[in-house]
């Protein structure tokens, strides 16, 4: 077969794909052309005669297999390409199990669980065994199961290993070893298997029984994985398993994009292939085909503080490029404002379309500022990867609780939460109460706070659950009108119960739902405070809230010219992409990093390759932002930069106010305290203590305090009501509003540098118009504004 086509790869790349005598890995930089070298060693495999068949290409996509079949097709014809036995480790670990599962006991039509069948299964075990489905919650249960598989730890043994029993009964769910247990065997006995027993099924497969072991290792005489840095510890094992006789495996990844520790992937597979896998040749390439020269640098030299890793020098052979642009915020507010009008600014100079341009977070609850900045200036967007903020499950339950405290009539929102959380209210409950409202032509809720009177007739225990909701909002009516939205938005939180199921475990999803909901009540108190702030002290109620909200309820915002968007995503979503422009936000300290990684030394690294791949996602500009301070757990809390900003060397990056970076961030991150305490003078700030979170502890020790499996919401919000009122009562100084003048410059909390423009009114009443350099015009009553004279 003519071999022509490896005059397309560099000199690195041909190597990778030319050596096929035994174990290669491949370390394969951002933008180094990765995809090409799988494609074509797969191609010059089958040019030296070997069967398709022969070959076993694992991918972690369908996409990813999808689109190196189509490639491969186009090297060597569609019709040998479609015979490979290439794509996911559980799609190829499917059609293994199907031929040989009455090996370990099952038939060969076994159904295979998706995520909602495995929960349901739980929820009916946990049900069985008469346990609270509230402390034993089925997502919660099934993450400990998934993870204990994905590390070969069956149910024998999870049952007699004393720390994750301990573990368990720490955090009130000793029974999760017999749910496992139970889980296990109900599965075996419906003929099925979940997508984790994919894998160590055939593990079990390959290890035990040297017949079958050596079938497929001789089936497979070439064995390929691609992002071999995301392999977890079973698909490790099986790789080894299929490929120890013969040794031709090659591992292609980076070692330097290794994101995906909390799914189970293991750096060590990468890192050690070389010694599992004796012999090894190890092939780097290094040239950044995506990237300008500048922003290659300077992911290397913020790469170069990890200490475990594969040493590489990636290089670009593109133009210089501009620097890493690194623009503070005075807060996430103005953050939002900066990003928008770089965008404005980026688009007009460079004539591109908004397809080109990326805004990535660490979390997905920080999207919500930049979507209703965007909104407001109509710069079309899209959520990659997920729901724009207002349509996540968790926001729209609060939001609902809240539309039926100001329109108890509200039949949707009285639907919604009527048994949110759950509190023994079913749907066959609900559609009498919606007959009985639709024979009588009344709400819902009218139905329920007078039943004798409509005919309606439940069971007394029925009665008494009804009468409980009823009792709840009718609680929050009475207060509506004289409590701000921010003091009874927290109230409905904690004592709807919302706070008690989204704060029971330290779950991914269900630390995505309390990062949501403490961003939505940050919102609010940001609403609250800027309402005051502009004189309009009179419109702070959940009412003036829902009315700001209702815009922002769209999946996405209006499509542009063309349908082009700008995408908002997290850094984890990003993973693969490439955009000519990136904007890389909220670089503080407990952020990205994040809080959960400051403890340890291999967390600490993984957040580093995170912003490693944010950076490297860039193609011509890379913007860095941070804000020096944000709403967060229901105050304004000062922010320091992250200190991944200082680990990027200088050389490579402009800075806007380099010395809230390069000049102020000396201080030793061991015992880091905020690089900004020094300005943190604001007028008329409160010392509000945390109200979301535990008590105050030294910042490295935070991540270590997350509320255990039974503690809620409550621990977060202990000082809770305290602070609600005192906030409300707290004294107002006016020490620098006497030194305010026309053309004076401030520095204010929220929205940056401004000029006072013009002055209106006396003493309490007096108001400021005041241009601010990024946020625009802003009006302020001076009685609350939170600013410092400068100038």
């Amino acid at each position: 077969m003519d071999c022509t086509f490896l005059d397309e790869l560099n000199d690195s790349q041909r190597a990778a794909v030319e050596f096929c005598d035994g174990p290669s890995l491949v370390i394969a930089g951002a933008g180094s052309g990765k995809t090409r070298v799988l494609t074509y060693k797969i191609a010059y495999l089958l040019s030296l005669g070997m069967k398709p068949w022969n070959i076993l290409a694992l991918t972690f996509t369908n996409k990813a297999a999808n689109e190196m079949k189509q490639r491969i097709g186009g090297l060597v014809g569609e019709e040998v390409a479609r015979y490979l036995y290439m794509g996911t480790f559980h799609s190829i670990f499917s059609r293994i199990l199907r031929v040989e599962a009455e090996r370990l006991g099952y038939a060969g039509n076994f159904t295979i669980y998706d995520e909602s069948d495995s929960r349901s299964l739980i929820k009916a075990i946990i049900k069985e065994m008469q346990l609270d489905d509230k402390v034993y919650k089925p997502a919660s249960v099934h993450a400990r199961i998934s993870m204990a598989k994905n590390n070969l730890m069956f149910p024998d043994e999870y049952a007699r290993t004393r720390s994750l029993i301990e573990r368990d009964a720490e955090q009130k769910v000793p029974a999760v070893s017999a749910i496992y247990s139970a889980y296990c065997e109900r599965c075996k006995k419906a003929n099925a298997m979940d997508f984790d027993d994919l894998l160590i099924n055939t593990y079990r497969l390959l290890v035990s029984d040297a017949d079958i072991r050596k079938k497929y290792s001789e089936r497979f005489k070439y064995v390929l994985v691609d992002e071999y840095q995301d392999t977890n510890s079973v698909q490790q094992k099986i790789v080894w398993l299929l490929a120890e006789e013969h040794m031709h495996v090659c591992a292609v990844g980076d070692d330097a994009q290794s994101i995906y520790a909390f799914r189970g992937a293991n750096i060590d597979n990468i890192l050690d292939f070389q010694k599992q896998f004796a012999g090894t040749r190890l092939f780097k390439l290094e040239r950044n085909y995506r990237s300008t020269k500048r922003i290659v640098q300077a992911a290397n030299s913020l790469i170069r503080h990890n200490e475990r890793q594969i040493p590489k020098d990636i290089y670009s052979c593109n133009a210089d490029g501009d620097k890493l642009s690194v623009k503070p915020a005075y807060s996430d507010r103005e953050e939002a404002i900066i990003v928008c009008n770089e965008i404005k600014r980026i688009k007009r100079a460079d004539r591109c379309g908004y397809n080109d341009f990326a805004v990535l977070y660490r979390t997905n609850s920080q999207s919500r500022s930049f979507e209703e900045a965007m909104r407001k200036v109509s710069i079309p967007y899209k959520i990659y990867g997920g729901l724009s903020f207002y349509q996540r499950k968790e926001i729209k339950d609060v939001i609902a609780y809240f539309r039926l405290v100001v329109n108890p009539d509200d039949e949707e929102a009285f639907k919604r939460i009527i048994n949110y959380p759950k509190r023994g209210i079913g749907d066959s409950t609900v559609a009498k109460i919606a007959a009985v409202a639709s024979a009588n032509g009344v709400s819902l809720w009218r139905v329920i706070c007078e039943p004798a009177l409509y005919g309606f007739n439940p069971s007394k225990a029925t009665l008494t659950k009804l009468d409980a909701f009823r009792c709840l909002i009718s609680s929050f009516i009475e207060k509506f009108v004289t409590v701000d939205a921010y003091a009874l938005g927290v109230e409905v939180v904690k004592a709807s119960g919302i706070s008690a199921d989204i704060y029971q475990d330290k779950t991914p999803e269900n630390i995505a739902r309390q990062e949501n909901v403490e961003e939505l009540l940050g919102s609010i108190q940001e609403f609250v405070e800027g309402r005051k702030e502009e004189g309009r002290a009179d419109e702070v109620h959940l009412t003036d809230f829902l009315q700001e909200v209702s815009l922002q309820t769209d999946l996405e915002s209006d499509d542009g010219a063309d349908g082009e968007r700008v995408s908002l995503m997290t850094v984890h979503s990003a993973k693969g992409l490439e955009f000519p422009v990136v904007f890389v936000v909220g670089l503080e300290e407990n952020i990205f990093p994040s809080s959960l990684s400051m403890g340890s030394r291999r967390e600490l690294e993984e957040e580093r390759r995170l912003l490693y791949v944010a950076i490297t996602r860039a193609e011509r500009h890379c913007i860095l932002t941070y804000a020096k301070n944000r709403y967060r757990y229901g105050k304004v809390e000062m922010e320091s930069p992250s200190r991944f900003l200082t680990d990027i060397s200088p050389e490579f990056v402009d800075v806007e106010d380099a010395k809230d970076i390069f000049m102020r961030a000396t201080s030793s991150y061991s015992s880091r305290g905020s690089l900004f305490s020094s300005d943190n003078r604001w007028q008329n700030s409160r010392p509000v203590a945390s109200q979301f979170k535990a008590d105050p502890k030294p910042r490295e020790a935070v991540h270590r305090d997350v509320p255990p499996v039974s503690d809620t919401f409550s621990p977060r919000f202990r000082r809770l009501q305290a602070a609600a009122s005192s906030a409300v009562s707290a004294k107002k100084s006016m020490a620098n509003s006497s030194q305010v003048k026309e053309n004076s410059v401030i520095e204010h909390e929220r929205f940056g540098i401004g000029t006072v423009i013009r002055l209106e009114g006396v003493g309490e009443n007096t108001k400021a118009t005041v241009q601010f350099k990024n946020a625009g015009v802003k009006q302020l009553l001076l009685k609350f504004a939170r600013f410092k004279v400068i100038g």
